[in-house]
């Protein structure tokens, strides 16, 4: 077994050192930036907007039973969120915080929030495109995500022998979209169960280790089939519960803490912004990075924190019953925002502030004990109970979001061979998933993460070169929802299928008189 591993090591840093080199950092940015651009600065622009449109709707709806439309096999914008930010708000968050400090420098953190203010507009655009083109199978379920609009999108109205070549080139990325995120599910997966594993190894009296890691594997593996066999409207149900409760015990434990050490966050901040380039100069006495190392892993945690440029959230938002593709596409606005810039600057700060900066990188360090003692520094045993608590709920709302996400991209990789094909891909990839959730608990967690930054940054290329290609789309799309807005009569872009959008024009209709109704009745 460890001679296997090993293996898996040296080829896993090989193909990372490809997928995460300077033109993969440098996609990342540039998409971030060439969407930003044609959407005017969307997620500044339109911040205010994405919270009225998502968060403020939600809050008011509270209580109100969720209908579906047409019979739909449909969930609710929020519940559609959940799922989504239940795939992204988990160890990533608070461990792989921790790690990219660890192995990257407080510099890391920085890059962070870079991946995260270009990672607003990105998630927005994918989330865009995958609700303008997603479809309704047989069983009344709409399925989405970057390998629909890379395969029908590009090249989609374009003719000759310029346009077969880019219908082509596109069904070619869609394909590799869907193999990747299959693949990055399982990595995914296989770093929360890891990341569940080791907390559990640190806090019970058990001297074999590998026997914790055995059982908490199979505790997970059995609660997450119970789960998964319920599809995206119990993994909904379920995440919209656990999400809000889990994430704002962690905010006002992490702000208890942070206020406990109030004289050190203006440190923690300079460490912050001192180090972007290089950390030889504050930690000369540790360990030396140059830029290229602090952007890998900032960027790298990045992603795998927020998911924004992966497609992977699109995948659930997809499923939402919204049929503006405007308003889900603010939700991943929201995300990206709610998930780096307030999750993870809080871990950046806990971490900072109440670890010494030299036990950061004392030989043996681990970024799970790192994370558990920064919670105990304030809380003592009280901290490391909660930490237990909340890491492995944090990790288990992952893998479930994961689970869907790897379903659908199976799903979509066997549409060919009909109804009884695709069922049966994807049961051999939920029974396959589970097992691999056992096995994950017992590898070496540094080991977890780098196979993990590697599915994700090969999921990441193909969908990035997508909206590179598809960006023109998405701003006319943004164009045509805020014009309608002001009042213009112009005709709504809410699906790239004539039938389906004439259909979602009519639900809009049906849904404006209803509201309409609901007033003077409540007038």
């Amino acid at each position: 077994m460890d001679k296997f591993l090993e293996a898996v090591a040296k080829v896993n840093d090989f193909v990372n050192g490809i997928v995460w080199g300077w033109p993969m950092m440098i996609l990342i940015l540039g998409t971030g930036i060439l969407l930003t651009v044609r959407t005017k600065a969307l997620q500044v622009r339109k911040f205010g907007t994405s919270w009225g449109e998502t968060i403020i709707p939600t809050v008011k709806s509270i209580g109100k039973k969720h209908k579906s439309i047409n019979g739909e096999k449909t969930i609710s914008p929020f519940e559609a969120f959940s799922t989504a930010i239940s795939g992204t708000v988990g160890t990533g968050n608070i461990i792989g915080v921790s790690s990219a400090i660890m192995t990257g420098g407080p510099g890391a953190v920085f890059w962070m929030w870079i991946s995260a203010f270009f990672g607003m507009v990105t998630n927005y655009a994918e989330n865009v495109l995958g609700m303008y083109f997603r479809k309704k199978d047989s069983e009344g379920e709409f399925s989405g995500g970057p390998m629909r609009y890379l395969s029908e999108g590009i090249g989609r109205n374009a003719t000759g022998k310029g346009g077969s070549f880019l219908r082509g080139f596109g069904k070619a990325l869609g394909v590799l979209a869907a193999v990747f995120c299959t693949l990055a599910a399982i990595g995914m997966s296989g770093v929360q169960t890891n990341k569940i594993s080791a907390t559990f190894q640190e806090i019970l009296p058990v001297a074999n280790k590998d026997a914790v890691a055995i059982f908490v594997g199979v505790i997970v593996a059995v609660v997450l089939a119970l789960i998964v066999l319920g599809g995206i409207k119990s993994i909904g149900r379920v995440a919209s519960i656990l999400v809000p409760f889990m994430s704002l015990l962690f905010i006002v434990m992490a702000l208890i803490i942070i206020f406990a050490n109030l004289t050190a966050v203006g440190a923690a901040f300079a460490l912050i912004f001192k180090n972007i380039f290089s950390i030889e100069s504050a930690l000369s006495g540790y360990i030396g990075y140059g830029l290229a190392q602090i952007m890998q892993k900032g960027l790298a945690r990045g992603i795998f924190s927020n998911e924004a440029g992966l497609g992977s959230s699109v995948i659930a938002h997809s499923a939402s019953d919204t049929r503006e593709p405007v308003k889900q596409g603010l939700w991943g606005v929201f995300e990206v925002f709610f998930d780096t810039f307030i999750i993870c600057t809080l871990t950046a700060l806990v971490v900072l502030v109440a670890t010494p900066v030299g036990s950061l990188y004392a030989e043996g360090a681990k970024d799970t004990v790192v994370s558990m003692s920064a919670f105990a520094s304030v809380f003592g045993n009280f901290g490391r109970i909660v930490y237990a608590l909340f890491i492995p709920l944090f990790a288990f709302t992952t893998i479930l979001a994961w689970s869907y996400y790897g379903e659908k991209c199976v799903d979509y990789l066997f549409l060919k061979t009909g109804d009884k094909g695709r069922k049966a891909a994807t049961t051999v990839f939920k029974v396959a998933y589970v097992l691999l959730v056992i096995v994950s608990a017992l590898i070496e967690g540094e080991l977890a993460w780098a196979i993990s930054d590697t599915c994700n940054g090969l999921m990441a290329l193909p969908n990035l070169i997508g909206l590179i290609i598809m960006s023109g789309l998405v701003a006319q799309i943004t164009k045509n929802y805020f014009d309608r807005k002001k009042g213009k009569d112009v005709a709504p872009m809410l699906s790239a299928y004539p039938e389906q959008n004439e259909q979602f024009i009519a639900d809009l209709q049906t849904g404006n008189a209803e509201a309409e109704s609901e007033k003077e009745k409540n007038s």
